[in-house]
């Protein structure tokens, strides 16, 4: 071969030395599952044709529904679960520190910070994800008024154990559940633990309709003050009761909800037989290990996602996202960075004392494969394929993208 010449890569070469992608086109790492769009559309004209576009009939057998599945005696729609969290923290006057993980969507800290409530952000469990009960309860200082769990990828958190802590110092626990669709606690449905429990129902998650939250509770007096705040405070003679703001959900977004929850049970279970098959594909591979969940819950999965140990891999998260991404299989770092070091949060910097080792660590270290409810499982085969051969191509690869 000349000098000139430029050696060709094996033909089962990793993409990133040059040999051929996994995919001829971009894997999407989520796409939303859609109901029939047939059906959709001759019941969105009946909307068109009726002249009622919000405020009507759909939003309130919307919540009907979602209520009975989640075993709630309330189930109150929003505009998503942003405007959610932060009407229920101003309903149930929250003051001072509320304390949350870092390891979340940092979504979850703006609602805090909208109500001028101090964000305390504590530490994650390295096995789960989820937030670390014993540093909720070192964090706890007098002006602590709320515990605010997340239910991580719809792995649900330990529920109990915030239960007990927030029993024993008489605070508020609220869950952001916006991944937890479909989860189960205790074989219980996510939902109707805490003072409420805060979903989403935008296109990534299981149940969707579209752009939208729902606000579960066994709260009646919340639920009442909750459809009053998310029209304006408005509670029907123009005569607000307090600053509530637009967080209405339309009837297009509950009908697509309605359809949506008819496939939910199926889809939580093909997540789950995926998620089965990504462990099965990739336990033999040194450094990567997967998110606990624990004996009698269930997650949605919401998301897959993998730890990689870079000593035993051989590569780091960084390096193997950049090997993936040439593979054509769109990955995630995700959450990262971590609430708590993010510029819009540099204000609230915890106390030293409460480490958050793990969280970096889990931050630093996590990436989320392709996962949807209709996802092939071809290409999950396809994608943990790419992974081992990235993993049996480790040496060169490193040496390529150092």
């Amino acid at each position: 071969m000349s000098k000139t010449q430029t050696k060709v890569p094996p033909v089962n070469s990793a993409a990133i030395l040059g040999g051929q992608p996994a995919f001829a086109q971009p894997l999407p790492i989520t796409k939303p599952t859609i109901p029939s769009i047939a059906k959709l559309t001759s019941q969105y004209t009946q909307i068109l044709e009726s002249g009622m576009i919000t405020n009507a009939g759909y939003v309130k057998e919307f919540e009907k529904q979602v209520a009975n599945y989640l075993g709630v005696k309330e189930a109150v729609a929003v505009s998503s679960c942003t405007s959610g969290l932060m009407l229920t923290f101003k309903i149930l006057k929250l003051k001072g520190e509320v304390i949350l993980p870092s390891f979340t969507f940092h979504a979850t800290a703006h609602a805090l910070v909208w109500n001028n409530l101090k964000p305390v952000f504590v530490d994650c469990l390295p096995e789960t994800y989820n937030i670390d009960p014993a540093q909720v309860e070192k964090a706890i200082t007098p002006q602590t008024s709320a515990i605010l769990g997340v239910h991580i990828f719809g792995n649900p958190a330990d529920i109990s154990a915030l239960e007990k802590i927030a029993k024993k110092h008489r605070l508020k626990l609220i869950f952001d559940a916006a991944h937890g669709f479909g989860s189960q606690y205790q074989g219980k449905n996510i939902g109707g633990f805490g003072d409420a429990e805060v979903f989403s129902l935008s296109p990534t998650k299981l149940l969707t309709s579209g752009e939208g939250g729902i606000v579960a509770t066994n709260d009646g007096d919340l639920a009442r003050q909750l459809r009053v705040g998310r029209n304006y405070g408005d509670s029907g003679d123009y005569d607000s009761v307090f600053s509530g703001f637009n967080s209405r959900m339309s009837e297009f977004h509950a009908l697509l909800g309605i359809e949506s929850l008819k496939d939910l049970e199926k889809n939580v279970a093909q997540r789950n037989r995926i998620a089965q098959l990504y462990k099965k594909l990739l336990a033999d591979l040194p450094g990567i290990s997967f998110q606990k969940i624990a004996a009698g819950s269930r997650s949605s999965f919401k998301d897959f996602s993998i730890l990689i140990d870079a000593k035993k891999f051989g590569l780091s998260r960084d390096q193997l996202y950049r090997a993936l991404t040439a593979e054509n299989i769109i990955v995630k770092k995700y959450f990262y960075p971590p609430v708590h070091e993010q510029k819009a949060f540099a204000d609230y910097r915890n106390n030293p004392a409460l480490t958050l080792k793990t969280t970096k660590s889990v931050a630093d270290n996590i990436l989320s494969l392709p996962l949807y409810s209709h996802i092939a499982e071809a290409d999950v085969q396809k994608v943990s394929a790419a992974l081992v051969r990235i993993y049996d191509e480790r040496q060169p690869i490193k040496a390529e993208i150092a």
